[in-house]
């Protein structure tokens, strides 16, 4: 599949009047900086729209955009062709399929190995869509994991524990503090959690049935949405050596077991606080 680009995205942002060039420039240094695109460090910044960027990239690549599909039904042959979590980690979802084409909804058309991957593997032709990230996840929140998700303004946190004692135990005291508080008890589950909720902060056990704390925490650095959750590792290893393994990985913070109500209280605390700065 060959998907040429006609413009700069920067140019187009620019003939719309949407950034000034000091704006670009600005951007374009930061997404340098962090390794970063530059549609998703503006949309990051909320320098332009989810929408916008839609509608910038389809203008960039010659493709039409798609929005609100997720209201739709699509049959489940339809999503079989691209399994759960290939749509989870590349933000893609299938729309349609008309004999040998299928139409996909994508966030970045320059994924173009894995719609060749889909394309050879299926023997069929991909035509991409652009569609915003939001757009997308709820379409995967709804069809894939049969979720709907959350209320966004409300300070929610993600505890991800099997052990139901300690979870009860987080439950109550974090929910006395005034957070709503999901609970899942693999690291699986969590994940599928953290994509269609978007808590705002997650905290997990390090031994999890199915993907383990750091597992789940490279999963969530692996989607965009997800990879700025400050995520906190429980751990009944509380060795330093154990502390600083998890900081290295990526880990916003660290709490040993067993839990002391003042220290998740103001780690809790703490990581929220970092999403404000």
């Amino acid at each position: 599949m060959v998907l040429e680009s006609k413009k700069k995205l920067g140019e187009i942002f620019l003939e719309s009047g949407i950034i000034t060039e000091a704006t670009l420039n600005r951007a374009l240094a930061r997404a340098k900086r962090l390794n970063k695109k530059i549609g998703a460090t503006l949309e990051e910044l909320e320098i332009v729209t989810g929408e916008e960027l839609a509608q910038a990239l389809a203008s960039q690549f010659g493709c039409k955009v798609i929005s609100d599909f997720a209201r739709f039904t699509f049959p489940r042959e339809i999503l079989d062709i691209i399994p759960g979590d290939v749509a989870m980690q590349s933000l893609l979802f299938p729309l349609k399929r008309d004999g040998n084409r299928l139409a996909v909804a994508i966030a970045d058309p320059t994924q173009l190995k894995i719609l060749d991957n889909i394309a050879s593997n299926n023997g069929l032709q991909v035509y991409p869509f652009i569609a915003t990230r939001k757009d997308i996840i709820m379409a995967i929140s709804r069809h894939y994991l049969g979720r709907e998700p959350g209320d966004q303004r409300q300070k929610t946190v993600l505890l991800v524990e099997d052990n139901k004692l300690i979870h009860a135990m987080i439950h109550t005291i974090l929910t006395r503090e005034g957070y709503r508080v999901l609970i899942e008890p693999d690291g699986m589950e969590g994940y599928k959690t953290a994509i269609a909720e978007i808590p705002h902060v997650i905290l997990t056990d390090k031994d999890l049935p199915k993907l383990d704390g750091y597992g789940l925490l490279d999963a969530l650095r692996n989607i965009p949405e997800t990879r700025a959750i400050p995520v906190i590792l429980v751990t009944g290893s509380p060795d330093l050596e154990e502390e600083g393994r998890a900081f290295e990985k990526g880990f916003f913070d660290f709490i040993a077991k067993p839990v002391r109500e003042a220290t998740l209280v103001t780690r809790v605390k703490r990581a929220f606080e970092s999403l404000a700065v």
